[in-house]
Parts: structure tokens; C-alpha cells; sequence
């Protein structure tokens, strides 16, 4: 399977698993999993063609190859989820943790006005996605215009009470970030 290959069928499991689970008539439990079973019969039924059918095989290659990791399959093999990015109701279960220092956040330059105004809002998503490399946080960013990179002191966040988390894959997110606690 070609990279061009893995990187569809990744963009579209994360739409099916993140926001529209319906499109293939799929229901996610209330931590975001759903069958693998289940999840590659529909997906040979009813996915675009753009994506290719996909077999157990297959889609364990796309989860162990996504470049940012999005995906974790349970313990026992027989589930799938997005590990953070969803804009459908779940809980991912993730218990706070004391964050590092600083983290990232990757944006565009077209955002900054409203960032230093308001602060980083999670939007339709359910948390703030952070990074620990600056590296990931200008890939983030560079993925809606020119990209900026701010540094957010999530010690400090921390310490004043706010929660935070970090997914399978090292993504730290947290509910919002005050414009107070940006730099840069």
C-alpha cells in the first residue's frame, strides 16, 4: 500500500470515528469505540472509492503507520477509536494530568487577533489540542494558512486550577486556554 494510499483511508477513518460515524451507520460507544468487525463491513459496503476496500490487515497498517497517530485499537483486538478530535458526544476517559511547562499551539496568522482577544477556543471540537514539539504545533498551523506558532504556559494553567490531558498519541488538550496564558 502506497503512502497516497494510507494517507486516504486515514483522512477518512478519522472523519467516520471524530464527526460522522453515521455515514457508514456506525455507533460509537460512549468513550468513542465502535466493532472493527462492524467497522470493515460497512466500510467494504458504503465508502467512497477514493478510499479502496480496506481488510484487518489493511487497516492495522494505517493505524500503525498514521503519521500523528490518531487511532488506538483495545487491548483485546476487537475496537477502534479516533484518539482525540471529535466533534460527536463521547468521553475519552483520559484522567488530568500536571502538563509540561509550555506547550505549543499551531495556528494560522489570519487567527491571532481573535486568540489574543479571547483566548484558544476548542470550537465544535471537545478540548484544545496542544503539542510538546514546536515542530508539530508548525505542521498544525501550517494546515490553514501561514502558520504561527504560540507558547502557552500550561504550568502556570495548571497551577491556577485549570485540567488537563494527554492522549494515547502525546496530544495535550484542555477545555480552553486565556488569552493571559499565550506567548508569542
Amino acid at each position: 500500500m502506497d503512502k497516497n494510499d494510507i494517507k486516504n483511508r486515514s483522512k477518512y477513518l478519522s472523519k467516520l470515528l471524530r464527526h460522522t460515524p453515521d455515514m457508514l451507520n456506525l455507533t460509537l460507544d460512549a468513550n468513542g469505540w465502535t466493532h472493527i468487525d462492524t467497522l470493515l463491513k460497512r466500510w467494504n459496503q458504503k465508502a467512497p472509492a477514493y478510499v479502496s476496500p480496506f481488510d484487518r490487515e489493511t487497516l492495522e497498517q494505517v493505524v500503525a503507520e498514521n503519521d500523528k497517530q490518531r487511532f488506538a485499537i483495545s487491548e483485546d483486538g476487537t475496537m477502534i477509536r479516533a484518539n482525540q478530535g471529535h466533534s460527536v458526544g463521547i468521553e475519552l476517559g483520559y484522567e488530568a494530568q500536571e502538563p509540561p511547562v509550555l506547550l505549543y499551539h499551531g495556528t494560522a496568522q489570519q487567527n491571532l487577533t481573535s486568540i489574543y482577544e479571547t483566548g484558544i477556543s476548542k470550537g465544535k471540537r471537545h478540548h484544545v489540542h496542544l503539542s510538546l514539539e514546536r515542530d508539530t504545533a508548525q505542521r498544525v498551523g501550517g494546515r490553514h494558512g501561514k502558520p504561527v506558532i504560540l507558547s502557552v504556559r500550561a504550568g502556570d494553567m495548571h497551577q491556577a486550577g485549570f485540567l488537563f490531558y494527554c492522549s494515547e498519541n502525546g496530544v495535550w488538550l484542555t477545555d480552553h486556554v486565556p488569552a493571559a496564558y499565550i506567548i508569542g
